[in-house]
Order: C-alpha cells, then structure tokens, then sequence
C-alpha cells in the first residue's frame, strides 16, 4: 500500500477528496453530539438557579451526571450488532433518534427524574452514534489520510464542547427568574443529531461493509468515486479492493449480532481487545472528567465566583480543540506510540504540580494561579495525543469483521470506567482535596510503561496490512520494522524491502 500511495501521490484537495471530507464529517457530528452533553452538564452545576430547581447537591450531583454514563453502557450491549447488520449509516440514523427523544425528555422535564431520564436516552443515543461514527470514518478515510481524518472525529468532539460552554457562559448574565438560561443549553444538545438524521441517507455506505455483506461492486463504484477520483483502473482502489476481499470473511461473527467471541478468540484477537482496554482505561482515568467537573476543580484551587468559573469552563474546550488539531498535523510524522508516551508522561507531572499547588493555595493566589495554568497545560497535553487517539488507534488495531463490536466494547469500558470517575469525583475532591489527585499522578505514569511494551505502532501500515501484525510473534517489533520503497528511474516502484535488504 506504501508503494501504490507513493506511485498515485493524490493532491489532499482534488474534487472527490473534496466530496469524501463531506461525508467523513456527517460522522464526525457523531462525536460533536457527545462533547455537548459533557461540558453542558458541567457548566450547569455551576449555575445556581439549575441547581436550586432540580435540587442538585454535593451528594447526588455525581449521581446525575453518571445517568450518561449507564446510558452508555446499556446502549453499547447493541451498538456494535446495529452498525454490523444495518449498516454504519443505520447505526447513525437510530442513535441519532434516540438522543433527539432524550433532548426533549431533559429540556422540557420539571423534575429530576426527568432530568435524569432524558441523560438516560442521551446515553443510549450516543454510544450508537459513537459506534457507527468513527467506524465510518476509518473505513470512508484515503489510506494515506487515515491517521488525520480519524484522528479528526475525536478532535470533533470540541465543536458540542465550545458551543455549549460559550452558550452558558453567555447566558449567565442574563439576569432573570425565568429557566431558559438553562433550557436552551439543554435543548442545544440535540442539534448535532438533527443534522446527522437529515444527512445520513445522502452519504455513501461504507465500502467495507458492503464488501461484508457481499455487495462488491457497489463497494468498488464508492471507491472508484471518493477514492480514486473516478479512475476505475487506480492502482489505490484496486488494491483496497483486493485486500478487502482476502481480509473480509463474508460468513463472520458481524454477521452473528450475539457473537462477540471475534473480541476474545485467538491470542491476536486477545491482543487487540487488550490494546483497546488500555485506550479506554488510559484515556479515561487520567483525570476528574473536566468537562463535568471543571467548576468544581478550579474551586479547589480558590476560585469561587460563578462567572470566573463558566469563563474559565468555557476557555477550556477552544484550548483543547486546538491542540488535539496541532497533534494531527504530528501523528504520521512520529507515530502513535511517541505521541501516546510523551503525552502520558506529561500528564503525570502536570497533575504532580497541580496537586502540590492545590494542598499549598489558601492565602497564596499566586500558587493557585499556578495550578490552574498547569490544569490547563494537562488539557493541551492530553488532546494533542490523547483526543485524536482515543477514535484512530482502537479503530486501526480492530480488524474489520470485530470492528463494529470492537468499538462497542470500547464504548462499555470507557462508560465502565467513568461510572467509576464521574460518581466519585465530586464527594472525593470536597472530603480528600489535593490527596484524590495523588492516584491520577501514578496511573498516567503507569500508561507510559504500557504503551512502550504493548502498543503497536501502526504508522504506515493499511488496515488489512495492520491485521497481519498481530499474527507475528511480536507485534510490537514486528510493527517497528523499516521498511524502504525503491523508486526506479522512470518513477516507478521498483520492490520495497526492509532494511536488512530481504525484499517485501
């Protein structure tokens, strides 16, 4: 595949790279539709009169927010079967339905449960458009664009987050008894869904899929068209389409929607599955969630007015989206594993710092400053790896026939692990203070010795090439391997060999 991209060499704007970025980024609304429920939430918990009419307090704040995040987990048990036997752009379309309906059942309730059934369905509605999404995304991607274009939904995930905190930010100071300074960020979370729903059926389905399901011409016609610019004799395309057939077993278990041995079954399966657990674990206990919980931090740390708090909540999301698009711009040039390693490893010693100034802040603003100058250089350090991995790493590593269940599963550990993370949080950090955080420092220095020992690295492989990884003895070597194109004179490629000489 390196060889054939070489040869090829397409400009990234021609007129059907033009038309694929438009569809690609009817997925990406699917990660838009989880950043407005994240930071929406938390920038609520900071308002008074919210607060006061739901009767929302220290002991069940945490409580409500986790009504998301069990929302997930019951809607990631038939995320992965819906996009596997429907389609990607099914699985899209349901979900998208199903977090509408959540919307209005939250925007318009007059009580907690309400309140809290509504974050239900939004849960539901999100792991499925969180499944079928990036699944889209990585299949629909170039081959030479994957690690951008994939990378590219999480980093997504800040369009939801900059309108919402911006929205409540805003409409603090409108000074009134009436609710919709809180109604309207609440409603404003159903926005990305009505988009998708009205789009969806206008993209194509994944080439993937329809290979799956036995549909291989119209595979090739999608190819032909977003991939090879309408060049059915591109050598790209027709080698997508070879390894699409070799790779895609049309009697396998995403044909079986009960079947999740796929996940567990042989040891590269095992490995794989592994390696998205800790994308899952890592990516997510790496710190209170900020975007519920961020008031609450900065509070820790001295600051008390409710207004500093919404700016401060709000000047987060622009921060991270920038640098999770700065960390897609590196992610092909040093790969995944260097990437992952350093932001870890920055995450550590900035929660060391914001721990320490945390137990040292009363009567010292200066060091409280500090704190939160370093809680925000935790956020960029985190999304400029860490934002755009969390969709493009476990969607590379997964092979096609578990991909769907494969993110599914994601989806549950991630939602397992922030039940754990969004409950505890809020009642830790007012009883423990700076000493909560000492647990944050340890695990995100643990995630740097993992990556280096089991990640694979997956830089300039495609993903059929990616499958074949796994089955080596050691993966992780087996993934460093250099390999050298050797260009003949005319241009052409002559063979690619790695660099001990013996041809590939």
């Amino acid at each position: 595949m390196q060889a054939a991209l070489l040869k090829e060499n397409p400009r990234p704007f021609r007129k059907s790279f033009l038309k694929l970025y438009c569809c690609i980024f009817v997925g990406y609304l699917c990660s838009a539709t989880n950043g407005f429920d994240s930071n929406t939430f938390g920038g609520l918990s900071a308002i008074p009169q919210f607060k006061t009419y739901f009767g929302i307090n220290t002991n069940n704040q945490g409580l409500v927010a986790v009504m998301y995040v069990i929302g997930n987990l019951a809607g990631s048990l038939f995320a992965g079967p819906c996009a596997d036997a429907y389609g990607r752009r099914a699985g899209m379309a349901l979900g998208s339905v199903i977090c509408i309906f959540g919307t209005i059942l939250q925007t318009t309730g007059t009580s907690l449960k309400y309140l809290m059934a509504g974050r239900v369905f939004l849960g539901v509605g999100a792991v499925l458009v969180q499944t079928a999404g990036p699944t889209y995304v990585v299949e629909m991607s170039y081959p030479k664009y994957r690690a951008q274009l994939t990378g590219g939904y999480q980093a997504c995930f800040f369009l939801g987050t900059i309108v919402s905190t911006w929205l409540e930010f805003s409409l603090n100071y409108a000074h009134t008894k009436l609710s919709y300074p809180w109604r309207v960020p609440l409603a404003i979370q159903g926005l990305p869904s009505v988009i998708v729903l009205c789009t969806v059926w206008l993209i194509p389905e994944s080439p993937r899929w329809c290979v799956g399901q036995g549909r291989e011409a119209e595979a090739k016609d999608i190819l032909v068209k977003y991939h090879g610019d309408g060049d059915p004799n591109s050598i790209v395309v027709n080698l997508e389409m070879q390894e699409m057939m070799e790779v895609i077993d049309l009697e396998g278990s995403d044909k079986r929607f009960w079947d999740f041995r796929c996940l567990f079954n042989t040891r590269a399966a095992r490995y794989r599955t592994f390696l998205v657990t800790c994308i899952a674990w890592f990516g997510e206990l790496d710190l209170p969630p900020t975007s519920y919980y961020f008031p609450l931090m900065v509070k820790t740390v001295g600051i008390t007015d409710v207004t500093t708090q919404l700016l401060l909540n709000a000047i987060q999301t622009p921060v991270m989206m920038i640098a999770a698009l700065c960390g897609l711009n590196l992610i092909h040039k040093f790969g995944r594993r260097k990437l992952l390693m350093f932001s870890s490893a920055g995450m550590s010693i900035s929660v060391a710092i914001i721990t320490a100034c945390t137990a040292n802040q009363a009567g010292k603003p200066a060091v409280g400053g500090t704190g939160i100058a370093f809680l925000y250089i935790f956020l960029v350090v985190f999304a400029f790896a860490w934002t755009p991995m969390q969709s493009l790493y476990p969607s590379e590593v997964l092979t096609y026939n578990s991909r769907a269940k494969g993110l599914a599963y994601l989806g549950f550990m991630n939602n397992a692990v922030k039940v754990m993370n969004t409950y505890v949080p809020p009642i830790a950090i007012t009883r423990s203070g700076w000493r909560f955080y000492l647990l944050y420092v340890i695990w995100d220095a643990f995630g740097v010795l993992i990556i280096y020992l089991f990640f694979v690295e997956t830089r300039g492989w495609s993903l059929e090439e990616i499958e074949g990884l796994f089955n080596a003895k050691n993966p992780v070597k087996a993934s460093l391997t250099k390999k050298n194109v050797i260009v003949a004179h005319d241009g052409t490629i002559d063979h690619v060999e790695d660099l001990d000489g013996t041809n590939a």
